[in-house]
């Protein structure tokens, strides 16, 4: 009896705990539905002030939504959502902020590479004056090279490779620009290293043209006639119907313009002479 009295409290104490258990998972299954619940309220408040153009309000929603439930698959959501509130209405140090953040919280989201194309545009978006201050374009140049490196074979690559393909064009119309600055005050060494930047670095954009020319321009006014001719022959090789070699003809043609000004008064008395016979 006294074994039989044993386990009966055994198992009394088991029940009574299983039950307190269940009691304590119900209790806690309605405060996790109620938290739910909100958190998709505040979610749905988010999406809806977003619809209507209120991005601030809408990006502090998604925050909140966030904070209610954040082991929730909601949360990496709402941080993104958060993010593209403040890229939508411009402010692309809170984009940035809530991206960066978001990568730190939730490395392990299925989401990851949205978040790094955002914060590229939003670098990309802040530029104002590429002449002044380029540090936003070459943040936005290594983010696109992220994107590139690690999800080749995604809609968002194509988009960056495009992007890239831009922000080529930006910086080396940056050179060329500096380049003229140094060429107009005769500083003809920091002139030549800019314009082999774009030579270099920038070999696919539309500045080369006028990049071979200026080091054809340059390296004959400073005496380096073989060099000068070096570039024209590059330059005429890929660009010999372009204007950019046209002026670098000219360098070593003194006469090339009496001579087509002279071609050219010829053909207007040649017109003149077959509209003369034809009136006549």
């Amino acid at each position: 009896m006294n074994s039989f009295y044993k386990i009966f409290i055994l198992l009394l104490l088991i029940f009574l705990s299983s039950c307190g258990g269940k009691e304590l998972d119900t209790k806690n299954v309605i405060e996790e539905q109620d938290i739910d619940l909100q958190m998709i309220a505040a979610y749905k408040e988010g999406k809806e002030a977003l619809e209507k153009g209120d991005a601030i309000f809408a990006a502090k929603k998604f925050n909140e939504a966030e904070i209610l439930f954040p082991q929730s698959i909601w949360a990496p959501r709402s941080v993104l959502m958060a993010a593209y509130s403040y890229y939508s209405d411009g402010l692309y140090g809170d984009a940035i902020f809530e991206l960066e953040r978001y990568l730190k919280t939730y490395p392990q989201d299925k989401n990851q590479i949205y978040a790094h194309y955002l914060i590229g545009l939003s670098f990309y978006e802040e530029i104002k004056d590429e002449k002044k201050d380029i540090r936003p374009l070459l943040k936005a140049k290594d983010k696109f090279l992220y994107i590139l490196s690690n999800y080749p074979n995604t809609d968002f690559a194509l988009d960056a490779k495009f992007k890239l393909d831009l922000i080529a064009d930006i910086l080396a119309s940056k050179e060329i620009y500096l380049a003229n600055y140094y060429i107009e005050r005769e500083k003809w060494i920091p002139a030549i290293n800019r314009l082999k930047i774009v030579i270099n670095d920038y070999n696919e954009t539309i500045y080369v043209e006028e990049a071979l020319h200026r080091l054809v321009e340059v390296h004959y006014k400073i005496g380096l006639e073989n060099e000068a001719k070096k570039y024209a022959n590059v330059l005429g090789y890929n660009y010999r119907s372009g204007e950019w070699y046209k002026e670098s003809y000219k360098i070593f043609n003194k006469d090339y313009l009496s001579e087509r000004e002279k071609l050219r008064q010829k053909n207007k008395k040649s017109i003149f002479k077959k509209l003369k016979t034809l009136i006549d």
